[in-house]
């Protein structure tokens, strides 16, 4: 791994060596890609079943068909120390607490008998996985092996981090860098280029604005510690409803404000997405759940013919939500179409520049 010069190549290294030390027969290194909210996977070894590739183009799954990467990799160990891998068995969870579902079937399928999977950290944060498998008809692992894996994960971290850090400029130039999100740069080249597309094609593109509600009570009875806390964990609830939407960018524009960028879906699931985004902030337990608007160019919002308009829709809807306390999202358009408050509200402050101070506040910074 020392002598790599790309990450892939760091993981590649990683997955063999892991692979011979465990004695599996396959072996993969996948990164958690959080503002896209799924596990992709950067390489696979050893004996590959059919579709499996060494270098996949785009072999990934979202996170939220696998609730052990939220489960492990934040609530588990948020009190300190380093995760710990863990077995699962193609006939059914190997121990207690372990998790069945899509790893057991994707055992079964490809013909293996059991796996470890050992998170990867780096940085004090969950990074991605290593994974290594053995055929059916040999020992399963067990927990030594686990424990053993455990250790393989922080040598491989160790690794990964040197290579990583060769692109660490570019990645800071698109990441947030408390939530590990997409920032406002990387949301605005999306959303130029997918209202290019919208444009030509067609194509529906959306924005969810989130106004985290209680940041500014949680940092001055317990501190920013504990703010920055429930940045993080809002923030992977964004990434794990975001992953629901194929395509979707998960970002944090600054302070407690949050968004999501959909190109493609319609607008009825964004919506639907970010209904059960207001049920998961709620059941938080720092803050007071969250304020969310939805702009998309599927409803009867008129034009959109630059992202600016589309940013105004979406936070005159959040301000709408907030105002009014509401549980679920307010969508613009949706309450008397281009005659919709939102709508209104979001055109009036674009054309007057002496709004009023309530209505022009939001707007400011866009």
């Amino acid at each position: 791994m020392a002598a790599a010069h790309h990450p892939t190549e760091s993981a590649r290294a990683a997955a063999q060596g892991a692979c011979r030390a465990l004695g599996g027969s396959f072996a993969a290194v996948s990164v958690w890609e959080r503002q896209l909210g799924r596990l992709r996977v950067l390489v696979n070894v050893g004996d590959l079943a059919d579709g499996e590739q060494e270098y996949p183009d785009d072999e990934s799954y979202p996170v939220h068909q696998f609730p052990e990467i939220v489960g492990f990799l934040h609530e588990r160990w948020a009190g300190g120390g380093e995760p710990e891998a863990w077995v699962e068995t193609a006939d059914g969870p190997h121990e207690q607490g372990s998790y069945c579902h899509q790893r057991v079937a994707a055992l079964r399928r490809r013909g293996r008998g059991s796996c470890v999977v050992a998170p990867i950290v780096l940085h004090g944060r969950a990074w991605g996985e290593l994974y290594v498998a053995r055929p059916r008809g040999t020992p399963v692992f067990g927990r030594d092996d686990a424990h053993f894996a455990t250790v393989l994960a922080a040598v491989a971290a160790a690794g990964l981090a040197q290579t990583e850090r060769l692109a660490e400029a570019r990645k800071l130039a698109f990441t947030d860098a408390l939530t590990g999100l997409a920032n406002r740069r990387a949301v605005d080249v999306l959303l130029d280029e997918a209202l290019d597309r919208h444009r030509v094609e067609g194509t529906v593109v959306s924005l969810v604005i989130c106004d985290l509600n209680g940041l500014k009570r949680v940092n001055d009875t317990q501190g920013h510690a504990a703010g920055d806390r429930l940045l993080e964990r809002f923030g992977s609830v964004l990434s794990l409803c975001g992953a629901i939407l194929p395509g979707a960018l998960a970002a944090r524009l600054g302070g407690d404000e949050f968004c999501l960028v959909a190109d493609g879906p319609p607008a009825d699931e964004v919506v639907r997405v970010a209904t059960e985004l207001c049920r998961r902030a709620g059941a938080l337990d720092l803050g007071e759940g969250v304020a969310v608007g939805v702009a998309s160019t599927g409803d009867p919002i008129g034009p959109v013919r630059s992202a600016r308009r589309l940013f105004r829709l979406a936070d005159a809807a959040q301000y709408r939500a907030k105002g009014t306390r509401s549980p679920g999202p307010v969508v613009a358009g949706r309450d008397g179409g281009e005659g919709d408050p939102v709508v209104r509200m979001a055109d009036a402050a674009e054309r007057d520049p002496v709004a009023p101070k309530g209505e022009r506040r939001r707007f400011r910074r866009r």
